[in-house]
C-alpha cells in the first residue's frame, strides 16, 4: 500500500515511480477519489456538528418552554442525511483502497532499468559449472533411476506433480533439514511451523489479493492455501506495535507451498521445475526502517551460502524494473545452474519491501517510551527452493552410468550414502 501522503505531497513523482514500471499515470485518479472522500468526511463532520448544536437547542427551547418541532424535524433529517454519508464514505474508502491496493510498489532507485529478464544485471557469480557430456535433465534421471514418477502422480493429481521414492524423496528431505540448520544455527532465524491455510486479510497484507487471486488455490471454506510461507510468517507482526530495539526479527520455515500457475501453460511442462505442489525455506525478516537495506544484503548471502555449501554454481542478479514483483521495491534472484538445460535458473528471489506490506498489515514499531510509531520494513526470500535444490543436485551429480553423487554436506542428512543408484 502507498503513502497518500507522499502523494499528495509529489503526484509527479509517483507518476514517474509507475512509470519506470510501465505503468500510465495514477495520481490524478488517486488525488481525486482521495478528495471526494475527503469531502464527504467533512460533510459528515459538518452535519454531525449541526447535530450536536440543534441537540442543545433544543433542550435549551424545551426549557423555556417553547415549541421545538422544527428543531426536531432537522436533527431527523439530519440523522437521514448522516446515515447516507456514512454508507458512502464506506463505499468511497472501499473503492480507494481497492484501486491503490493494486498499484505496485515504488522501485529503489539502483533498480536497472529494463524490460524483462533480459535485462536484469549480474551482480557476482560462484563457482564453474562441470564439464559433463551429454548432460541428462533431472526427469531423466530420475526416471531412469526408478524414484521419480510423474505417471503416478498425473494419476493421483494431474499435470504438475511429481511421485517421489525412495533415495530421492530422503534427498529431498535432507535439504529442507539441512537449509533449516544453516539458517537457524548460523544465522539466528527462529524457526516456525506455520498455518498452511490463512483468512484473507493474510494474503492481502503480503500483496498476493486482490490482483493475484488467480495465482492461489482457495478452498470451499475461505481459507487460501499458502503460495509460500512469506504469507504466514510476514503477518506473524499483522496489526501489531512491536518494540524497535527488538528488531530485526527473522523467521524462517520449510513448508509446502502451493501455485496454480495461471498462465504458465507450456512453460517448463517436462519435470518438476514448475510446480502446482512443492516445498522451500523461506526467509522472512521484519526490520526497522534504517535496517533493511543491509538486511536484504545479509539475506541474500544467507541463500547463497546454502549453494555454496552444495557445491552449486550459480549467478546472482539484481532485477530489472520490470521483472521486479508487485511487492518488491528490490529484489536479488539467485540463479543455480542446470546442466540439463544448459543454462542458469532461478532458485532463490530475495526482496526488500520496504514499508509496501506493512502498510497492509498495519504493522508498526516504537521505542519504549517514545509516542509516535513507525511502519516496518518486511523482507522475503527463498532459502532456498527445496525442489530446485533437488534438480541441481541431481543434474550437477550426475555420472555417466546415470548415478548421482550426493554433496558431501548433505550426506549425515542421507544415512551416510554417498550416491544414489
Amino acid at each position: 500500500m502507498h503513502d497518500i501522503q507522499l502523494i499528495r505531497k509529489d503526484p509527479e513523482a509517483f507518476d514517474r515511480a509507475l512509470k519506470r514500471r510501465g505503468l500510465a499515470p495514477a495520481s490524478a485518479e488517486v488525488l481525486k477519489m482521495d478528495a471526494d472522500r475527503r469531502a464527504t468526511q467533512t460533510a459528515m463532520q459538518e452535519a454531525q456538528a449541526r447535530r450536536n448544536d440543534l441537540s442543545k437547542q433544543i433542550g435549551e427551547v424545551k426549557r423555556t418552554g417553547g415549541n421545538a418541532d422544527a428543531l426536531m424535524q432537522e436533527v431527523a433529517n439530519l440523522k437521514d442525511s448522516l446515515a447516507e454519508l456514512e454508507n458512502r464514505a464506506r463505499l468511497q474508502d472501499k473503492a480507494f483502497e481497492e484501486y491503490l491496493s493494486c498499484i505496485p510498489n515504488r522501485l529503489a532507485d539502483d533498480v536497472p532499468d529494463g524490460k524483462d529478464d533480459n535485462d536484469n544485471k549480474e551482480v557476482r557469480r560462484v563457482g564453474a559449472p562441470r564439464d559433463i557430456k551429454n548432460p541428462k535433465h533431472h526427469f531423466e534421471l530420475g526416471e531412469a533411476l526408478g524414484l521419480m514418477d510423474f505417471t503416478t502422480a498425473a494419476k493421483l493429481s494431474g499435470a504438475r506433480f511429481t511421485l517421489l521414492k525412495g533415495a530421492l524423496s530422503r534427498l529431498e528431505r535432507a535439504l529442507g533439514a539441512f537449509m533449516l540448520d544453516i539458517h537457524t544455527k548460523e544465522f539466528g532465524y527462529t524457526e516456525f511451523s506455520p498455518p498452511l491455510l490463512v483468512k484473507d486479510e493474510i494474503v492481502y497484507g503480503t500483496g498476493s489479493l486482490p490482483k493475484f487471486a488467480e495465482d492461489l488455490f482457495k478452498t470451499t471454506t475461505g481459507h487460501w492455501l499458502i503460495p509460500t510461507a512469506e504469507v504466514p510468517l510476514t503477518n506473524i507482526v499483522h496489526g501489531d506495535i512491536v518494540n524497535r530495539d527488538e528488531l530485526p526479527y527473522r523467521f524462517t520455515a520449510l513448508t509446502p507451498c502451493f501455485r496454480s500457475e495461471a498462465g504458465s501453460a507450456g512453460k517448463d511442462t517436462r519435470g518438476m521445475l514448475r510446480q502446482h505442489q512443492f516445498y522451500k525455506v523461506e526467509l522472512v525478516s521484519i526490520a526497522a526502517p534504517d535496517q533493511s537495506e543491509a538486511e536484504h544484503e545479509r539475506m541474500t548471502s544467507c541463500a547463497e551460502t546454502v549453494l555454496k555449501r552444495l557445491g552449486l554454481p550459480f549467478r546472482t542478479m539484481v532485477l530489472c524494473t520490470n521483472d521486479t514483483g508487485f511487492a518488491s521495491r528490490k529484489t536479488y534472484d539467485i540463479e543455480v545452474w542446470l546442466p540439463g538445460q544448459n543454462t542458469y535458473r532461478e532458485i532463490s528471489s530475495c526482496s526488500n519491501c520496504w514499508d509496501f506490506q506493512a502498510r497492509r498489515m498495519n504493522a508498526r514499531c516504537r521505542r519504549p517510551g517514545d509516542k509516535g510509531t513507525e511502519f516496518v520494513h518486511t523482507l522475503n526470500g527463498s532459502g532456498i527452493a527445496v525442489g530446485r535444490a533437488l534438480i541441481a543436485v541431481m543434474e550437477n551429480g550426475q555420472q555417466p552410468d546415470g548415478s548421482i553423487v550426493i554433496p558431501e554436506a548433505l550426506r549425515p542428512y542421507m544415512g551416510g550414502m554417498e550416491v544414489i543408484r
